[in-house]
């Protein structure tokens, strides 16, 4: 059997058609997240995320965090007083497990948080706080 000049042409024609069809179909049930709601808001607030990423970095004893099986320990300096803020659980493969926490310190400056209702996976951990009306930011890559 032969194939004509006109017939294989018509046929690479309707494959790419069918291809570009069933692209543009993935594409439109493809479901993306965008890091924020309010993509454009957060970035002109940016030049004061870095104002208190600067004053995090001036502490003599920086914020620090550790994750075990059952909490996650957040340590505040000791030498900051009046300390308050939110911390930001940002899950970057399902906006649906991003939540914030007010931060609530003991006496001794540290946050217990249980990690029995956190979803498990990857989260970037925010903190924006503030102590004797300075604020601060620090982040970091947790696993629970």
């Amino acid at each position: 059997m032969k194939i004509s000049w006109g017939t294989g042409i018509w046929v690479l024609y309707g494959s790419f058609v069918l291809m570009m069809v069933t692209m543009v179909g993935m594409s439109v049930v493809q479901k993306i997240d965008l890091v924020t709601d309010d993509y454009y808001a957060e970035e002109i607030k940016y030049q004061g995320k870095i104002d208190k990423v600067r004053n995090a970095g001036q502490l003599a004893a920086p914020l620090a965090w550790e994750v075990t099986p059952t909490e996650i320990k957040v340590n505040y300096p000791s030498a900051l007083k009046n300390i308050s803020g939110f911390i930001y659980f940002y899950c970057p493969s399902d906006n649906r497990k991003d939540f914030k926490l007010p931060i609530k310190t003991d006496l001794q400056l540290i946050q217990r948080i249980p990690t029995q209702n956190i979803p498990s996976g990857r989260y970037r951990i925010q903190f924006d706080w503030q102590a004797n009306g300075t604020g601060y930011w620090n982040e970091g890559i947790i696993n629970i």
